[in-house]
């Protein structure tokens, strides 16, 4: 089955600027969904309850790694209440939509980010 995506889309998923793994993150969200198979790992550096760095190692279709890619720009440089408020909504409207059987894949890296944060915040009650 053939999906029909945005060009902005195609944009983040030929070339993201966000791919890849921080080392020491502050904090990790790892997520999956059985029934397509995706898999995301997010890495998150937090200063001053600001998200400073955000990377993502994303196993998926175009649809997850887009979504991937342009949650990290969303979130980067933004503090973590404002990055929880952030939704599955904003990247489907801001990715130029998405085929509905697809709309699973933008709800993954949301829920990616919300368990780095948690993560995080974790980490640092530990502390």
């Amino acid at each position: 089955m053939s999906f029909k995506y945005s060009d902005k889309l195609m944009r983040h998923f030929h070339n993201p600027k966000n791919a890849g793994k921080i080392d020491n993150a502050d904090g990790i969200g790892i997520v999956g969904n059985r029934s397509c198979g995706d898999v995301m790992h997010l890495y998150i550096t937090v200063k001053n309850n600001i998200i400073v760095d955000i990377k993502f190692k994303t196993l998926g279709c175009a649809a997850a790694i887009s979504a991937s890619d342009l949650l990290c720009e969303l979130a980067k440089g933004k503090t973590i209440d404002k990055a929880m408020k952030i939704t599955k909504q904003d990247l489907v409207e801001l990715l130029g939509g998405l085929p509905a059987p697809k709309l699973h894949c933008s709800l993954l890296a949301i829920d990616a980010l919300h368990k780095a944060i948690e993560d995080y915040t974790i980490k640092n009650q530990l502390k």
